[in-house]
Protein backbone atom coordinates (compact mmCIF):
# COMPACT_ATOMS: atom_id res chain seq x y z
CA UNK A 1 0.00 0.00 0.00
CA UNK A 2 2.87 2.49 0.44
CA UNK A 3 4.23 2.28 -3.06
CA UNK A 4 0.90 2.57 -3.89
CA UNK A 5 0.37 5.56 -2.23
CA UNK A 6 3.88 6.78 -3.24
CA UNK A 7 2.80 6.27 -6.93
CA UNK A 8 -0.26 8.37 -6.16
CA UNK A 9 1.70 10.97 -5.63
CA UNK A 10 4.00 10.64 -7.96
CA UNK A 11 1.63 10.10 -11.07
CA UNK A 12 -0.33 13.59 -9.24
CA UNK A 13 3.17 15.24 -9.78
CA UNK A 14 4.61 14.69 -13.24
CA UNK A 15 0.91 14.50 -14.64
CA UNK A 16 -0.50 17.67 -13.02
CA UNK A 17 -0.52 20.65 -15.22
CA UNK A 18 -1.84 24.28 -14.95
CA UNK A 19 -1.29 27.70 -16.50
CA UNK A 20 -1.93 30.94 -14.46
CA UNK A 21 -2.67 33.28 -17.74
CA UNK A 22 -1.71 37.01 -18.08
CA UNK A 23 1.51 38.77 -16.38
CA UNK A 24 -0.36 40.74 -13.39
CA UNK A 25 0.22 44.26 -13.62
CA UNK A 26 0.32 46.59 -10.54
CA UNK A 27 3.08 45.54 -8.36
CA UNK A 28 7.06 45.18 -8.02
CA UNK A 29 9.09 43.98 -4.95
CA UNK A 30 11.39 46.85 -3.73
CA UNK A 31 12.53 44.11 -1.74
CA UNK A 32 12.35 41.07 -3.19
CA UNK A 33 13.36 38.34 -0.79
CA UNK A 34 13.48 34.58 -0.76
CA UNK A 35 13.55 32.04 2.71
CA UNK A 36 15.67 28.92 2.06
CA UNK A 37 14.64 27.04 5.01
CA UNK A 38 17.61 25.23 5.79
CA UNK A 39 21.32 25.69 5.65
CA UNK A 40 23.18 26.20 2.42
CA UNK A 41 24.03 23.43 0.40
CA UNK A 42 20.52 21.73 0.28
CA UNK A 43 17.53 21.47 -2.25
CA UNK A 44 15.20 24.52 -0.23
CA UNK A 45 18.60 26.66 -0.71
CA UNK A 46 19.19 25.66 -4.58
CA UNK A 47 15.74 26.30 -5.31
CA UNK A 48 15.76 30.04 -4.00
CA UNK A 49 18.93 30.86 -5.37
CA UNK A 50 18.12 29.31 -9.01
CA UNK A 51 15.49 30.86 -9.45
CA UNK A 52 15.93 34.46 -7.96
CA UNK A 53 19.14 34.52 -10.20
CA UNK A 54 17.63 33.64 -13.33
CA UNK A 55 14.33 35.36 -12.53
CA UNK A 56 16.61 38.20 -12.49
CA UNK A 57 19.18 37.39 -15.76
CA UNK A 58 15.58 36.86 -17.67
CA UNK A 59 14.29 40.88 -16.47
CA UNK A 60 11.28 39.31 -14.63
CA UNK A 61 13.05 41.09 -11.26
CA UNK A 62 15.12 44.27 -12.28
CA UNK A 63 16.24 43.82 -8.41
CA UNK A 64 18.47 41.10 -6.34
CA UNK A 65 16.61 38.94 -4.25
CA UNK A 66 18.38 38.39 -1.42
CA UNK A 67 18.30 34.82 -0.04
CA UNK A 68 18.51 34.08 3.38
CA UNK A 69 18.82 30.76 5.25
CA UNK A 70 16.42 29.89 8.36
CA UNK A 71 17.30 26.63 9.40
CA UNK A 72 15.50 24.22 11.64
CA UNK A 73 12.32 21.85 12.58
CA UNK A 74 12.43 20.46 9.32
CA UNK A 75 10.91 24.45 8.05
CA UNK A 76 8.90 24.67 11.06
CA UNK A 77 11.10 27.20 11.57
CA UNK A 78 10.45 29.27 8.81
CA UNK A 79 7.23 28.49 8.32
CA UNK A 80 6.68 30.25 11.93
CA UNK A 81 8.43 33.10 11.25
CA UNK A 82 6.45 33.68 8.53
CA UNK A 83 2.98 32.92 10.03
CA UNK A 84 3.28 34.79 13.16
CA UNK A 85 5.77 38.14 12.36
CA UNK A 86 5.79 38.29 8.25
CA UNK A 87 2.44 37.33 7.15
CA UNK A 88 1.13 40.23 5.38
CA UNK A 89 4.78 41.03 4.07
CA UNK A 90 4.37 41.13 -0.09
CA UNK A 91 7.79 40.84 -0.75
CA UNK A 92 8.47 37.51 0.72
CA UNK A 93 8.70 33.60 -0.77
CA UNK A 94 9.52 30.96 0.67
CA UNK A 95 11.03 27.72 -0.68
CA UNK A 96 8.70 24.50 -0.22
CA UNK A 97 8.65 21.05 -1.07
CA UNK A 98 7.70 17.57 -0.75
CA UNK A 99 9.43 17.62 2.80
CA UNK A 100 6.96 20.79 3.33
CA UNK A 101 3.73 18.88 2.65
CA UNK A 102 5.12 15.84 4.58
CA UNK A 103 5.74 17.97 7.85
CA UNK A 104 2.35 19.63 7.70
CA UNK A 105 0.93 15.98 6.97
CA UNK A 106 2.42 14.58 10.20
CA UNK A 107 1.42 17.90 12.32
CA UNK A 108 5.07 18.29 12.69
CA UNK A 109 4.98 22.62 12.78
CA UNK A 110 3.44 22.88 16.20
CA UNK A 111 0.00 25.06 15.96
CA UNK A 112 0.46 25.81 11.60
CA UNK A 113 -1.22 24.04 9.00
CA UNK A 114 -1.23 24.90 5.27
CA UNK A 115 -3.95 27.16 4.79
CA UNK A 116 -2.12 30.02 6.86
CA UNK A 117 -0.09 30.47 3.76
CA UNK A 118 -0.56 30.90 -0.04
CA UNK A 119 0.59 28.33 -2.08
CA UNK A 120 2.12 30.57 -5.10
CA UNK A 121 3.44 27.97 -7.78
CA UNK A 122 5.79 24.97 -8.51
CA UNK A 123 8.84 25.04 -10.35
CA UNK A 124 9.53 21.40 -11.52
CA UNK A 125 9.88 17.85 -9.52
CA UNK A 126 12.76 16.09 -8.24
CA UNK A 127 13.36 12.29 -7.54
CA UNK A 128 14.89 11.17 -5.04
CA UNK A 129 18.24 9.11 -4.29
CA UNK A 130 20.06 6.89 -1.83
CA UNK A 131 24.39 7.36 -2.11
CA UNK A 132 26.95 7.02 -0.34
CA UNK A 133 30.56 8.16 0.16
CA UNK A 134 32.66 7.61 -3.39
CA UNK A 135 34.85 5.11 -1.35
CA UNK A 136 32.08 3.42 0.63
CA UNK A 137 32.38 -0.46 0.05
CA UNK A 138 28.94 -0.78 -0.43
CA UNK A 139 27.91 -1.58 -3.94
CA UNK A 140 24.52 -1.13 -4.58
CA UNK A 141 20.72 -0.56 -2.84
CA UNK A 142 20.46 -4.22 -2.25
CA UNK A 143 23.65 -4.30 -0.67
CA UNK A 144 22.45 -1.44 2.05
CA UNK A 145 19.11 -2.49 2.10
CA UNK A 146 20.63 -6.39 3.51
CA UNK A 147 22.62 -4.39 5.45
CA UNK A 148 20.08 -2.84 6.93
CA UNK A 149 17.94 -5.91 7.25
CA UNK A 150 20.80 -7.83 8.76
CA UNK A 151 21.84 -5.22 11.76
CA UNK A 152 20.27 -2.56 11.56
CA UNK A 153 22.29 -0.88 14.56
CA UNK A 154 24.87 -1.16 11.73
CA UNK A 155 23.91 1.32 9.32
CA UNK A 156 22.88 4.85 9.83
CA UNK A 157 21.06 7.11 7.39
CA UNK A 158 21.41 10.96 6.74
CA UNK A 159 18.93 13.07 5.26
CA UNK A 160 18.09 17.12 5.06
CA UNK A 161 14.70 16.43 6.58
CA UNK A 162 13.52 15.98 10.30
CA UNK A 163 12.52 12.28 11.76
CA UNK A 164 9.57 11.46 9.65
CA UNK A 165 9.98 13.97 6.70
CA UNK A 166 10.37 13.27 2.83
CA UNK A 167 13.97 12.19 3.42
CA UNK A 168 12.77 10.22 5.93
CA UNK A 169 10.00 8.89 4.03
CA UNK A 170 11.89 8.14 0.85
CA UNK A 171 14.51 5.57 2.52
CA UNK A 172 11.45 3.93 4.20
CA UNK A 173 9.53 3.24 1.02
CA UNK A 174 12.71 2.05 -0.31
CA UNK A 175 13.35 -0.41 3.19
CA UNK A 176 9.78 -1.58 2.71
CA UNK A 177 9.74 -2.38 -0.83
CA UNK A 178 12.60 -4.69 -0.25
CA UNK A 179 10.80 -6.58 2.35
CA UNK A 180 11.90 -5.19 5.85
CA UNK A 181 8.99 -5.41 7.19
CA UNK A 182 9.51 -2.94 10.58
CA UNK A 183 10.73 0.11 9.13
CA UNK A 184 11.08 1.93 12.33
CA UNK A 185 14.01 -0.52 12.49
CA UNK A 186 15.96 1.94 9.98
CA UNK A 187 18.40 4.10 11.64
CA UNK A 188 17.88 7.85 10.18
CA UNK A 189 19.44 10.64 11.43
CA UNK A 190 18.24 14.12 10.68
CA UNK A 191 20.04 17.40 9.68
CA UNK A 192 18.84 20.62 8.93
CA UNK A 193 19.67 20.26 4.93
CA UNK A 194 21.31 18.21 2.35
CA UNK A 195 24.72 19.55 2.79
CA UNK A 196 24.90 19.24 6.05
CA UNK A 197 24.06 15.96 6.04
CA UNK A 198 26.29 15.31 3.13
CA UNK A 199 29.34 16.71 5.08
CA UNK A 200 28.03 13.66 7.52
CA UNK A 201 28.57 11.34 5.28
CA UNK A 202 31.85 12.57 4.16
CA UNK A 203 33.12 12.97 7.25
CA UNK A 204 32.29 9.03 8.43
CA UNK A 205 29.29 9.90 11.00
CA UNK A 206 26.72 7.78 8.95
CA UNK A 207 27.31 5.29 6.09
CA UNK A 208 24.21 6.52 3.73
CA UNK A 209 22.66 9.77 1.81
CA UNK A 210 19.02 10.17 1.41
CA UNK A 211 18.18 13.54 -0.31
CA UNK A 212 17.42 14.53 -3.99
CA UNK A 213 19.09 14.42 -7.26
CA UNK A 214 19.33 18.07 -7.79
CA UNK A 215 21.04 18.75 -4.16
CA UNK A 216 23.20 15.30 -4.47
CA UNK A 217 24.73 16.94 -7.94
CA UNK A 218 26.97 18.68 -7.03
CA UNK A 219 28.92 16.41 -4.85
CA UNK A 220 28.79 13.78 -7.41
CA UNK A 221 30.33 16.30 -9.71
CA UNK A 222 32.86 16.98 -7.59
CA UNK A 223 33.60 13.21 -6.99
CA UNK A 224 32.41 12.89 -3.22
CA UNK A 225 29.79 10.59 -3.65
CA UNK A 226 28.40 7.59 -5.52
CA UNK A 227 24.66 7.53 -6.56
CA UNK A 228 23.18 3.77 -5.63
CA UNK A 229 19.57 4.25 -6.96
CA UNK A 230 17.84 7.55 -8.17
CA UNK A 231 13.70 6.62 -7.46
CA UNK A 232 12.82 7.01 -11.05
CA UNK A 233 10.27 5.17 -12.56
CA UNK A 234 13.29 4.54 -14.91
CA UNK A 235 16.45 6.42 -15.78
CA UNK A 236 16.79 9.94 -16.10
CA UNK A 237 18.14 11.84 -19.39
CA UNK A 238 21.53 13.20 -20.15
CA UNK A 239 24.25 13.50 -17.38
CA UNK A 240 22.22 11.47 -15.21
CA UNK A 241 21.56 8.07 -17.51
CA UNK A 242 24.18 6.53 -15.37
CA UNK A 243 22.82 6.25 -12.64
CA UNK A 244 20.50 3.14 -12.00
CA UNK A 245 16.87 3.41 -10.25
CA UNK A 246 16.04 1.20 -7.46
CA UNK A 247 13.69 -0.79 -9.74
CA UNK A 248 16.06 -2.02 -11.87
CA UNK A 249 17.93 -3.27 -8.97
CA UNK A 250 14.62 -5.10 -8.10
CA UNK A 251 13.56 -2.77 -5.44
CA UNK A 252 10.27 -1.54 -6.36
CA UNK A 253 10.33 2.49 -4.51
CA UNK A 254 9.76 5.58 -6.17
CA UNK A 255 9.82 9.24 -4.96
CA UNK A 256 9.65 12.74 -6.54
CA UNK A 257 9.77 15.61 -4.21
CA UNK A 258 7.98 18.72 -6.13
CA UNK A 259 9.55 22.02 -5.85
CA UNK A 260 8.13 25.09 -5.57
CA UNK A 261 7.33 28.08 -2.80
CA UNK A 262 4.59 29.65 -0.66
CA UNK A 263 3.96 33.43 0.53
CA UNK A 264 2.39 34.87 3.68
CA UNK A 265 -1.34 34.53 4.41
CA UNK A 266 -1.82 37.84 4.41
CA UNK A 267 -0.20 39.02 0.94
CA UNK A 268 -2.20 41.27 -1.17
CA UNK A 269 -3.87 39.93 -3.40
CA UNK A 270 -2.14 41.88 -6.36
CA UNK A 271 1.05 41.19 -4.76
CA UNK A 272 0.13 37.05 -4.66
CA UNK A 273 -0.62 37.05 -8.78
CA UNK A 274 2.36 39.14 -9.51
CA UNK A 275 4.68 36.51 -8.28
CA UNK A 276 2.39 33.66 -9.20
CA UNK A 277 2.34 35.31 -12.73
CA UNK A 278 6.35 35.68 -12.51
CA UNK A 279 7.41 32.37 -11.76
CA UNK A 280 4.71 31.18 -14.62
CA UNK A 281 6.62 33.05 -16.95
CA UNK A 282 9.77 31.65 -15.42
CA UNK A 283 8.98 28.34 -15.93
CA UNK A 284 7.97 28.87 -19.66
CA UNK A 285 11.18 29.94 -20.81
CA UNK A 286 13.97 27.57 -22.21
CA UNK A 287 16.38 29.26 -19.59
CA UNK A 288 14.31 27.05 -17.12
CA UNK A 289 13.38 23.95 -18.76
CA UNK A 290 17.45 23.78 -19.73
CA UNK A 291 18.08 24.16 -15.75
CA UNK A 292 15.60 21.54 -15.28
CA UNK A 293 17.23 19.40 -17.54
CA UNK A 294 20.41 19.79 -16.24
CA UNK A 295 19.60 19.36 -12.77
CA UNK A 296 17.80 15.97 -12.92
CA UNK A 297 14.46 17.96 -12.29
CA UNK A 298 11.22 16.22 -14.01
CA UNK A 299 8.45 18.78 -15.49
CA UNK A 300 5.50 20.43 -12.78
CA UNK A 301 3.93 22.79 -13.76
CA UNK A 302 1.34 23.68 -11.71
CA UNK A 303 0.56 28.05 -10.31
CA UNK A 304 -2.10 29.62 -8.06
CA UNK A 305 -5.19 27.58 -7.39
CA UNK A 306 -3.96 24.46 -9.48
CA UNK A 307 -0.79 24.69 -6.98
CA UNK A 308 -2.69 25.06 -3.77
CA UNK A 309 -4.72 22.25 -4.17
CA UNK A 310 -2.00 19.61 -5.66
CA UNK A 311 -0.04 20.59 -1.88
CA UNK A 312 -3.61 19.63 -0.13
CA UNK A 313 -4.06 16.29 -1.95
CA UNK A 314 0.21 15.92 -1.29
CA UNK A 315 -0.77 16.35 2.08
CA UNK A 316 -3.42 14.03 2.57
CA UNK A 317 -1.89 11.57 0.37
CA UNK A 318 1.27 11.85 2.80
CA UNK A 319 -1.10 11.42 5.99
CA UNK A 320 -1.53 7.75 4.46
CA UNK A 321 1.53 6.83 3.70
CA UNK A 322 2.65 7.95 7.19
CA UNK A 323 -0.15 6.20 8.93
CA UNK A 324 1.13 2.72 6.75
CA UNK A 325 4.56 2.68 7.97
CA UNK A 326 3.50 4.16 11.94
CA UNK A 327 5.12 7.75 11.89
CA UNK A 328 1.50 8.63 12.80
CA UNK A 329 -1.48 7.22 14.26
Amino acid sequence: MIIKATRLTVAAALLGASTFGAFADGFTPENPECIAPANPGGGWDFTCRQVGKTLQDLGLLDKTMQVVNLAGGGGGVAYAEVVNKRADDNDLIVAASSATATRLAQGAYPGNTMDQVRWLASIGADYGVIAVAKDSDIADLPALLEMIKTDPRSVSVAGGSAVGGWDHLKVLIAANAYGIDDVRTVKYIAFDGGGEAVTQLLAGSVQAFTGDISEAKGFVDSGDIRVLAVLSPERLGGEFADFPTAKEQGVDAIGANWRGFYAPGEMSDEAYDAWVSKIADLYATPEWKEIMANNGMAPLDLQGAAFETFVSESVAQIQAISKDIGIIK
